[in-house]
C-alpha cells in the first residue's frame, strides 16, 4: 500500500469533498481517501498493483468542476 498527497483544484465545501471521496473510493484499489478543501488536497492510500494515480486523477477530472494535480 502507498499513501500519497494530491491537490484538488475546485474544492469549496465539504459537499466537493465527498464527491471527490466517492470518486476516488469506487476504484478498485483505493483503500482509503480524505480530502480537505480548506487545503486545496486529497490524502489517498492505496495498492500500487491495482491503481495508478492516472487512473484516479481521471476519476477526478470526469467529475467536471474538479482537477487533480499529479
Amino acid at each position: 500500500m502507498k499513501k500519497q498527497v494530491f491537490t484538488v483544484e475546485g474544492m469549496k465545501c465539504v459537499q466537493c469533498e465527498a464527491k471527490v471521496e466517492a470518486a476516488l473510493k469506487a476504484l478498485e484499489g483505493v483503500k482509503e481517501v480524505k480530502a480537505d478543501h480548506d487545503a486545496d488536497n486529497v490524502t489517498i492510500e492505496y495498492d500500487e498493483a491495482s491503481v495508478q494515480p492516472e487512473q484516479m486523477k481521471e476519476a477526478v477530472d470526469d467529475l467536471g468542476r474538479f482537477e487533480m494535480i499529479l
